[in-house]
């Protein structure tokens, strides 16, 4: 097996770069505004952009499919918090108790769009399903998503969360997504022509994000606060969570009867969460001097899961292409009788 599977991808060395740039040149002050602003723009930019590409066609095709799509989502939005939830007395001990907020945040998150569709194609499941229910997944995680986090924060003891964060969710992520779909008509074309636009602002805007993020946190003394045995927990912590939804989603999709290809897509799209979605909301609901350790479980979570992921795409499409071959090996001979 090839050690460039478990080598980070070029976005994860600029997130690292970002955040070693960040505890050398935090910034502050007017300089710390300006990024704040940039930011907000970014973000919107991007949600505008995800809105202009997302075809409703594709959508309202694949709701046919409602057995799969409804397992996906329970699989991001329910099974996952209550694994934050379930599993507090094991994991908690590991990390601080702002690190474990951030990992309760990140088990309400939608799932990723691009990465599960690429590894449903790689590993050859239902890709047009897998269209569907990561894309409708992280429309439904921009209101969902505060919600839980409110309901969970509350179950935890952290207090729930207010309905001016909800809203502010709603203004800057929402409102520019449903502007997008209805320019649709006159720019889908162009942003699907071109692609890298959206990949370059997606990246663009997470990037800013932390830099801004671990400022405040670097600011705040974050680097005093986190020795390497509470990084080695937090890593701990997603492994579980991780292994846990990945087991989950597999023989669960089994035990309710879905096909191989089906059960690729719910793997896929039930087991991942988004760094592009969870880092502009993480920014809307927590106060800046938190958003470090809060966005560093989702971090992460998204490296572990791209490694993991990569691996389980190619034994599945190296089983698929075993069973191929078996399968014409068994109609040749057919024939031949």
């Amino acid at each position: 097996m090839s050690l460039r599977r478990f080598l980070p991808d070029n976005f994860t060395l600029c997130l690292i770069a970002t955040v070693i740039t960040a505890s050398l040149l935090p910034c502050r002050g007017s300089t710390a505004s300006v990024f704040e602003v940039l930011t907000d723009v970014a973000i919107g930019l991007l949600f505008f952009l995800h809105g202009a590409k997302l075809s409703r066609d594709a959508v309202v095709a694949g709701l046919t499919h409602w057995r799969l799509h409804l397992t996906v989502l329970a699989s991001t939005f329910v099974l996952f918090p209550l694994l934050g939830l379930l599993l507090k007395p094991v994991l908690s001990p590991l990390v601080t108790p702002a690190l474990y907020v951030g990992i309760l945040f990140l088990c309400t998150l939608p799932s990723t769009v691009q990465s599960s569709i690429a590894f449903t194609s790689i590993a050859r499941g239902n890709v047009s399903a897998a269209v569907c229910a990561a894309s409708a997944s992280s429309l439904i995680g921009i209101v969902i998503t505060p919600l839980l986090t409110g309901l969970v924060l509350q179950a935890h003891g952290q207090g729930a969360m207010s309905w001016r964060s909800v809203g502010e969710i709603v203004l800057q992520l929402f409102v520019p997504f449903v502007a997008g779909q209805v320019a649709q008509r006159w720019i889908g074309g162009w942003v699907s022509r071109h692609r890298p636009l959206i990949g370059f602002v997606d990246q663009g805007s997470i990037l800013l994000v932390v830099y801004t993020a671990f400022s405040a946190a670097v600011l705040q003394g974050l680097w005093k606060q986190l020795p390497l045995p509470v990084l080695g927990g937090l890593l701990i912590v997603n492994a579980v969570l991780l292994a846990a939804a990945l087991l989950a989603t597999r023989y669960g999709s089994r035990a309710l009867g879905f096909d191989r290809e089906d059960e690729i897509t719910i793997v896929f799209c039930g087991s991942k969460k988004s760094l592009a979605s969870g880092v502009p909301m993480a920014k809307v609901l927590f106060p800046a001097h938190a958003l470090g350790m809060i966005v560093l479980p989702i971090m992460l979570f998204h490296q572990m899961q791209l490694m993991t992921c990569a691996v389980l795409a190619r034994r599945y499409a190296e089983r698929a292409g075993i069973n191929a071959q078996k399968a014409a090996g068994a109609t040749e001979t057919a024939a031949a009788d």
